[in-house]
């Protein structure tokens, strides 16, 4: 399907460029959020017509965004989640939770489809996540999934809560298996009351 962009699509195009996509992209994305027109004379007067006015909303809603994406590029938020030992989240991080996330924190008009995440979040770990505030303007910013809020700080901090656990376990491990068992000790070493009474008849032998 042919179609007239009203606002900078990735891969696609600019304002006023006329593209072809697959009918099911326009149908079900493009054209119910007005982001395009049908490519028809119609639609190509209509938008001539309304051209200026179209790229100085666009202009608009960029320098706007512009100025929110200083406040909100690299910020970071934490999520608590249930895991496994293995750093398996039991279920998963979506969209809408990091949105929510987000809102909580005071970022303000952001909305499901404005954030890029390919898949859910299914493990422990820090994640960058792209958040696209207007079709120009996009920022970054740092989910932090943990099981605690000192786990959170750890792995803000660069550490490895999965890797640190299995490290101190191993340590532990291995101080457990070199302490020595005390009855080891007693089967190497004859105790002081076995020697006593091995000496003693050799002593009642002098004096007789």
């Amino acid at each position: 399907m042919e179609i007239i962009l009203l606002e900078r699509i990735e891969k696609l195009g600019g304002i006023g460029d006329v593209v072809t996509v697959k009918t099911g992209f326009a149908r079900n994305f493009l054209l119910p959020n007005n982001k395009a027109l049908r490519a028809n004379d119609t639609n190509r007067k209509l938008f001539e017509a309304n051209r200026g006015k179209i790229e100085a909303d666009n202009a608009e809603r960029r320098t706007d965004a512009e100025g929110r994406a200083k406040d909100i590029d690299g910020k970071q938020i934490v999520l608590i989640r249930q895991a496994s030992n293995t750093g398996q989240l039991y279920g998963s991080v979506s969209v809408r939770d990091i949105v929510d996330a987000l809102i909580e924190d005071g970022v303000a008009g952001v909305t499901k489809a404005m954030v890029e995440l390919e898949r859910p979040i299914k493990s422990l770990g820090l994640v960058d996540v792209k958040v696209k505030l207007h079709p120009e303007v996009a920022v970054t910013v740092g989910v932090n999934v943990a099981r605690s809020p000192d786990e959170a700080e750890m792995q803000k901090q660069g550490i490895d809560v999965i890797q640190a656990m299995f490290e101190e376990e191993h340590a532990e491990a291995v101080a457990t298996a070199l302490e020595p068992d005390s009855e080891d000790e007693f089967d190497d070493a004859t105790p002081p009351s076995e020697i006593a009474a091995e000496e003693a008849p050799a002593d009642d032998a002098e004096e007789a």
